[in-house]
C-alpha cells in the first residue's frame, strides 16, 4: 500500500490545483455519497474500512475529490519549518489533502493556523493505529508552532454503540486522554476536551451548522436510515464545529477567522466534506485537511486495527513481552512457506505487516530500504524482520 501507485506524493498536480484552486467537494450532499470510496472490493465510510485485498487509495482520492500531497508541498513544508519532513510525509503515509497549498500560502504571509484532531473513545487504551494522526499532529504543532484542539467524542460513541452507557463513554474519554497526553503535546498550546463537558461552549456553532444541513444531505453523505436514532443524525455537526475557531473563544483567544488544519485518516473525510460545504454559508473559512492511509491490522491487508479484536491490535498498555508475542504469532507475513523458498523467491513486502509497521515507525530511511531489499530478495527471513520490529 505504499507504492507510488497508491499515492506517496508521486502524482502530478492537476492544472487547477497548480493555480491554487480547489476541486469541488464530490457529492457533498448527493444521494449515494455514503458509498463513495466503495466498490472494487472495498468499503470506506466513517464507521467501516474494509477491503478484500489491499486498499486502493487512488480510488479514494478520485472518489472523494481530494488531491495528492506532492513532492513540492513536502519540500515547501521543509522550507517553512526549517526541518526535515516527518517520515509519514516523506513516505506517503499521509498522502492526500484539501487546501494544504492555500494554508501554506497563508502561513508564509504570516497568518498562523490551528490544528484540530480527535478520538472516539470506545476502548480503555489507544492502539497503534489511533496514534498515527496524533504522531503527525505533534510534529506539526512543533514545526509550525501553532495551537491545537483535540476533541474526545464520548457523545458519538454513546449514540452509535448500543452496548455502551453514557457514563462509560465519559470514563473512556478520560482514560484515552491519558494516552493522548503521553504523546507530548505542548501544554501551553493544546486544548483537549470531552464533548459531554464542553458542548455548551460549542453549541451556538453546532446549531448554526445543523440549521444549514438538510436531512437529505446528511443521509446522502453518511448513509443514515430510518433505524438510526436522531442523535446519530445530528452528530456530524458536533464533529464539524471544532473546524471553526468561533467554537473556542478562550483557547484561541477570541479569533474568529484563524485557518484550521485537520490531520485525520481518509475514512473521516465525509465529516469534513460536509463541513467544507457549509462553511461559506456561515461566513467561515473552509478547514484544510491531510489524510492518512490506514494502519493495518496485525492479521493482514484489507482492514485497519480494530479495538474489538485484541489479536488484531497492539495497545499502548500492552507489555513489551505481549507485543513481542503478538507480532511473532499474529503479524501477517509476506514471506515464503519454507526457508528454501524464501531464499529462492524472497518475500512479498507489499502485504507483509512487519514491513508496513516498520515503514510507519522506523525513522532511518536507509535502514528501511535495506531491510526491504534484503527481505524481498530472500537474504532476510521473516523472523529477522519481526525481530527488528
Amino acid at each position: 500500500g505504499n507504492s507510488p501507485k497508491n499515492g506517496g506524493g508521486k502524482k502530478s498536480a492537476s492544472a487547477s490545483e497548480a493555480k491554487g484552486e480547489s476541486k469541488e467537494e464530490s457529492n457533498g450532499g448527493g444521494e449515494g455519497a455514503a458509498v463513495m470510496g466503495s466498490g472494487k472490493g472495498q468499503e470506506v465510510t466513517p464507521w467501516t474500512a474494509e477491503a478484500d485485498d489491499q486498499f486502493d487509495y487512488d480510488v479514494l482520492v478520485e472518489s472523494f475529490g481530494s488531491f495528492y500531497i506532492e513532492e513540492d508541498i513536502i519540500a515547501r513544508v521543509e522550507r517553512l519549518t526549517n526541518r526535515r519532513a516527518h517520515r509519514f510525509l516523506r513516505r506517503g503515509l499521509f498522502y492526500s489533502h484539501r487546501d494544504l497549498r492555500q494554508l501554506l500560502d497563508l502561513y508564509e504571509r504570516g497568518e498562523k493556523f490551528y490544528l484540530y484532531t480527535g478520538r472516539g473513545p470506545s476502548s480503555e487504551a489507544l492502539h497503534l493505529g489511533h496514534l498515527i494522526p496524533f504522531t503527525l499532529t505533534k510534529w506539526l504543532q512543533e514545526a509550525f508552532d501553532v495551537p491545537l484542539v483535540i476533541q474526545l467524542t464520548d457523545d458519538e460513541k454513546f449514540l452509535f454503540k448500543q452496548d455502551l452507557t453514557l457514563e462509560r463513554c465519559h470514563e473512556l474519554a478520560y482514560a484515552n486522554a491519558k494516552d493522548i497526553v503521553a504523546c507530548g503535546f505542548d501544554e501551553s498550546k493544546t486544548f483537549m476536551f470531552s464533548d459531554l463537558d464542553y458542548i455548551g461552549h460549542m453549541y451556538p456553532v453546532i446549531v448554526n451548522i445543523q440549521k444549514r444541513v438538510t436531512f437529505s444531505t446528511a443521509r446522502g453523505i453518511f448513509g443514515f436510515s430510518d433505524s438510526h436514532n436522531i442523535g446519530c443524525q445530528a452528530f456530524p455537526a458536533v464533529q464539524a464545529a471544532p473546524s471553526f475557531p468561533a467554537a473556542f473563544p478562550v483557547p484561541l483567544r477570541g479569533s474568529t477567522d484563524m485557518p484550521c488544519l485537520i490531520p485525520c485518516a481518509i475514512d473521516q473525510d465525509a465529516y469534513f466534506r460536509m463541513t467544507r460545504d457549509v462553511a461559506p454559508k456561515l461566513g467561515y473559512r473552509k478547514p484544510a485537511l491531510i489524510h492518512s492511509k490506514f494502519f493495518p491490522s496485525l492479521l493482514g491487508p484489507g482492514g485497519k486495527m480494530s479495538a474489538s479484536n485484541d489479536n488484531s491490535s497492539i495497545y499502548l498498555t500492552d507489555t513489551a513481552n505481549k507485543i513481542k508475542k503478538k507480532i511473532n504469532k499474529h503479524a501477517f507475513s509476506g514471506g515464503q512457506e519454507t526457508l528454501e523458498l524464501q531464499r529462492e523467491l524472497g518475500a512479498n513486502i507489499d502485504v507483509d505487516v512487519s514491513i508496513t509497521y516498520l515503514t510507519f515507525f522506523l525513522e532511518d530511511d536507509e535502514e528501511l530500504e535495506e531491510i526491504k531489499r534484503k527481505y524481498a530478495s530472500g537474504e532476510m527471513l521473516t523472523g529477522e524482520v519481526k525481530a527488528r520490529l
